[in-house]
C-alpha cells in the first residue's frame, strides 16, 4: 500500500481542514531520515512558493531524490516557469471558453464563477482548478486536460481572448491562499483525488497490497464481465490483496496502488496504453505491460516474431495495399479464398475474406488508407479455434471457440458496430488440449513477455497454426472459468502477489 504525505510550509496552513496524520511541515519533511525498504510513498507538495530554489521546489526535488512520487514534479515546476510551453493554448481551450462565456455572459463574475474583465464581451477569465477539477461543470474537461499535462494540486488559470481564447497565465497556489468556498472545493477535490488520506476506519481490514483493475463499464465486449470482475475482487480478499475497480478518470490516482490489472480492451492510441505506461513509470506491477500491448496489438509484429522463432502459422505475406503488383502476388502465393487483416484489428474486426480478384481489389482499396502494410494469409477454415490462456509461461485454461453458425469467424458484428453474435464454446482442462497446441501457445508467447495472454490457434488436417496472441484475453464467468471455477481467479491474483514480493 502506498504511503501518503502532505507537505505544507507550516501546519497552521492546515487549520481549516480535517486533521490528518499524513501532514508534515516542510522542516519536518526536510529532516526525515532515509528508510531502507520503505513503502512506496506519494507526496503532495502544498508549499506556498514553488519558484526555483524555494521550499516548494526543494520539496519536490527531495521527493524525487528519495524515489517518492510527487505532485507537482520538478519537471512540472520548470514547465510552469516557461510560459512559451503554454502560450499557444491546449486543444479545446478556445471552444470550451467560447461556449462558457456565451452561456454565462456577465454572470461569469462572482465567487463561484471565473473572474471576468472588460465591458461587454469578456476578454479575460481567471479561475482555479483543484486537482484537475472545477466547480464549473462547463470547464471540467478543460481543467482535467490541463491537470494531466501539468499535475498540480491547485492552479490559478488566466485566459485572454485575442483572435481566440489563449491560456496566458498559470500559477500554483497553496491551501493558505484559498478562502471560504474555495477551501471546500479544495478539500473535496483532494479527498476524491487521494482517498488514502481519509481511508477506512482502523477497524476495517487493511490489505498487504492494493491492486487497481482498470475497467470500462460501457464497453460492449469487455475482457471480463461483471461477474468475473467480482470474482477477481473475491480472489484478492482471499490473498490479502485489495482489488479496486477504476476507470479512465482515475489516471492520476495510479500511484496509490501496488499494481495495475487492465480489464479493458487495449490499443496503442488509447488511454489503456497510457495507463500501462504511467503505471510502469510509477514502479507498479502492470498486467499487461506496455511492451506486451505494443507487441500483441500489431499483427505484423506477431507474424514477423512467429517466423523468427519458428512458431507454426498459416502461410502469410505482408503486403503494401497500394502496390499494383499486390493482387497478382497474392493470387500466386496464396490463391483463393484468402484473408486480409489490418494490423491492429480485434474481436474479428478488420478481417476480410476475399474469394476472387474483384473482391481482392475492392478490399485492398478499403485498406490502403488504414495501414501502410496489410497482412495476407491463406484461408485455413476450422470449425473452432483453440484459445490457450497463458500466464507467466504456464497454460492456465483451454477453450474451444466455435464459429458463428453460417459464418467463418468466432464473431459476426452487426452493422451498428455495437453488438456482435458469437459462436459456442467448450472449456477443457489444459491437460486435455493436444500437446502440439499447448507447445505452440507457449512458444508463441515466449518472445512477447511473461504476462497474461490468450493464444488463438487453429488445428486441422494434421496441422497446428497460431493465428495471434492477445495481450488482454477474455476471462468471463461461465466461459473460461468453467473448469477451474474460482481457482482461475486465484491463479491470476497469486501471480500478482508473486510479482509484488519479487519487487520487494
Amino acid at each position: 500500500m502506498a504511503q501518503l504525505i502532505l507537505v505544507v510550509d507550516d501546519v497552521s496552513a492546515w487549520a481549516p481542514y480535517f486533521p490528518s496524520e499524513n501532514l508534515l511541515d516542510f522542516e519536518s519533511y526536510l529532516t526525515q531520515a532515509p528508510v531502507k525498504n520503505a513503502p512506496r510513498t506519494r507526496v503532495i507538495n502544498l508549499c506556498k512558493n514553488n519558484k526555483y530554489l524555494s521550499n516548494g521546489y526543494y520539496c519536490s526535488l527531495l521527493a524525487e531524490a528519495r524515489d517518492q512520487t510527487v505532485i507537482p514534479s520538478v519537471a512540472t515546476l520548470n514547465n510552469l516557469r516557461n510560459s512559451a510551453l503554454f502560450a499557444f493554448g491546449f486543444d479545446g481551450v478556445s471552444e470550451a471558453l467560447s461556449a462558457f462565456t456565451a452561456e454565462n455572459g456577465s454572470k461569469s463574475e462572482g465567487k463561484n464563477k471565473g473572474e471576468g474583465e472588460g465591458k461587454g464581451e469578456l476578454k479575460k477569465l481567471k479561475f482555479k482548478s483543484y486537482f484537475g477539477r472545477s466547480p464549473l461543470p462547463e470547464l471540467a474537461a478543460l481543467c482535467r486536460e490541463l491537470f494531466e499535462r501539468l499535475p498540480c494540486p491547485v492552479l490559478e488559470l488566466t485566459f485572454k481572448k485575442r483572435s481566440r481564447w489563449e491560456l496566458t497565465g498559470l500559477a500554483t497556489l497553496s491551501p493558505r491562499e484559498l478562502t471560504g468556498e474555495e477551501e471546500d472545493h479544495f478539500a473535496e477535490a483532494l479527498e476524491a483525488y487521494s482517498r488514502i488520506m481519509w481511508r477506512k476506519p482502523k477497524s476495517v481490514k487493511r490489505y498487504r497490497y492494493d491492486l487497481a483493475m482498470l475497467v470500462n463499464p460501457d464497453e460492449a465486449l469487455p475482457p471480463s464481465d461483471a461477474k468475473a470482475l467480482a470474482r477477481f475482487v473475491k480472489a484478492g480478499e482471499r490473498a490479502d490483496v485489495n482489488v479496486e475497480l477504476i476507470t479512465r478518470k482515475d489516471y492520476q490516482r495510479l500511484a496509490e496502488y501496488d499494481g495495475l490489472f487492465i480489464r479493458e480492451t487495449t490499443a496503442i492510441d488509447h488511454h489503456t496504453f497510457r495507463f500501462a505506461q504511467k503505471a510502469e513509470h510509477e514502479g507498479l506491477v502492470v498486467m499487461d505491460s506496455p511492451a506486451s500491448i505494443l507487441r500483441c496489438a500489431n499483427k505484423v509484429f506477431l507474424a514477423e516474431s512467429f517466423t523468427k522463432h519458428g512458431v507454426p502459422i498459416p502461410n502469410t505475406l505482408m503486403v503494401n495495399p497500394k502496390n499494383k503488383e499486390t493482387p497478382a502476388l497474392l493470387e500466386q502465393e496464396l490463391g483463393y479464398p484468402l484473408v486480409l487483416k489490418i494490423p491492429d484489428g480485434a474481436f474479428s474486426r478488420g478481417i476480410y475474406k476475399v474469394a476472387d480478384r474483384a473482391a481482392l481489389i475492392d478490399t485492398l482499396a478499403i485498406l490502403r488508407n488504414a495501414s501502410a502494410l496489410v497482412l495476407a494469409q491463406e484461408f485455413f477454415f476450422t470449425e473452432f479455434d483453440w484459445r490457450i490462456g497463458v500466464l507467466n509461461h504456464q497454460a492456465i485454461f483451454a477453450c474451444k471457440y466455435f464459429m458463428v453458425k453460417g459464418h467463418w469467424q468466432i464473431y459476426r458484428h452487426h452493422d451498428s458496430g455495437k453488438q456482435a453474435d458469437s459462436g459456442g464454446f467448450v472449456t477443457l482442462p489444459t491437460y486435455e488440449a493436444p500437446k502440439a497446441v499447448l507447445n505452440a501457445a507457449l512458444k508463441a508467447v515466449k518472445p512477447i513477455g511473461d504476462g497474461l495472454y490468450g493464444v488463438d490457434i487453429k488445428e486441422g488436417n494434421g496441422r497446428v497454426a497460431v493465428i495471434e496472441v492477445n495481450d488482454n484475453p477474455n476471462i468471463d464467468h461461465g466461459v473460461e472459468d468453467v473448469f477451474l471455477k474460482d481457482k482461475l481467479y486465484d491463479i491470476v491474483i497469486a501471480d500478482f502477489v508473486r510479482r509484488f514480493e519479487m519487487q520487494r
